[in-house]
């Protein structure tokens, strides 16, 4: 939400959504339901209905059941979390869920992270070891890198005084929703800021399960080109890892957007750096971008402090 617009979006299913599915069952049984997150039955062109702030405005769903408000909402509200409701009625069933909207605090920072790879131990440059790491281990088994949550909380506070304000975050990965359950876990079980997460199509077979958070990254690209240009008033730091297309979808967002960007951080994933990625950040810096291609969190606190977005 800005001080024009509202958006919101989710999805329906006439099967149980993704996230009824336990991610918290051990061995085979987490292995069933990750496969079943991916085997959802979505309701296309159902009426949805969101509750917020004393508006009710209904729409439908498309064909993958995925719904999407955008609203003209000019009430003035102080920058925070905010309590929605959407719910649709099928059939004698009244489906309903809560939700929250962001209003972010203006004049600061707004933090752009990748997840598999950058925060999120999932090894995304081998398929099958991803898989492999998604079928066997667990909630309580998933591992994020050393000082990830120092480093992001920091982030979080960067440029302000006020300890009950916080910089706006931003989850943008190329998994498809039917992992956003999973995801939310993760971030509040390392105490990671609380985000806005946006992913890829969501996935409704079992053979699609396969090539999960494969394919083409341009999406990444086009969500964070929207959520630059929906709150063209921060600077923006932007977190990835170079272990698919981070570093060219950032030097792109660099070049649309040259005053927004204050820092870009790469994740080194391998043994040692790639080439091509160096000669991107490079070009990166040409464009007056801060810029780490690191290994450990640590270094990229102590970047972050040097370049003055977080306290020494």
């Amino acid at each position: 939400m800005n001080n024009k617009e509202l958006i919101i979006s989710g999805h329906v299913f006439k099967s149980w959504a993704p996230s009824q599915y336990s991610i918290e069952r051990r061995a085979i049984k987490h292995a069933f339901s990750i496969l079943k997150m991916f085997t959802v039955k979505p309701l296309s062109n159902e009426k949805v209905t969101l509750q917020f702030q004393g508006e009710s405005v209904s729409t439908k769903t498309m064909k993958d059941g995925y719904f999407n408000f955008r609203i003209p909402f000019d009430k003035p509200l102080t920058s925070g979390w905010y309590p929605c409701s959407v719910r649709c009625d099928y059939g004698k069933f009244n489906i309903v869920t809560n939700g929250e909207i962001l209003k972010p605090h203006t004049g600061r920072y707004g933090i752009i992270s990748d997840i598999d790879d950058t925060f999120l131990i999932s090894h995304s440059s081998n398929i099958f070891k991803k898989l492999y790491v998604m079928l066997t281990q667990n909630i309580d088994k998933r591992k994020i890198f050393d000082d990830v949550p120092s480093h992001y909380q920091a982030l979080s506070m960067a440029g302000l005084k006020d300890n009950n304000s916080f910089n706006s975050f931003f989850y943008v990965s190329s998994s498809e929703w039917n992992l956003y359950s999973f995801i939310v876990a993760i971030a509040n079980k390392y105490r990671l800021p609380k985000a806005v997460v946006k992913l890829k199509k969501i996935k409704t077979g079992l053979g699609d399960f396969f090539f999960t958070g494969g394919g083409s990254h341009d999406h990444k690209f086009e969500k964070i080109k929207d959520i630059i240009s929906f709150y063209p008033e921060l600077d923006y730091v932007l977190l990835g890892d170079d272990s698919q297309k981070d570093p060219y979808l950032y030097e792109r967002i660099c070049k649309v957007f040259p005053k927004n960007i204050k820092a870009i951080y790469i994740r080194q994933t391998g043994n040692k750096p790639k080439e091509k990625v160096k000669s991107i950040l490079k070009n990166v810096r040409s464009l007056n971008v801060k810029y780490l291609y690191f290994n450990n969190s640590s270094d990229a606190i102590a970047h972050s402090k040097d370049i003055g977005i977080i306290e020494k």
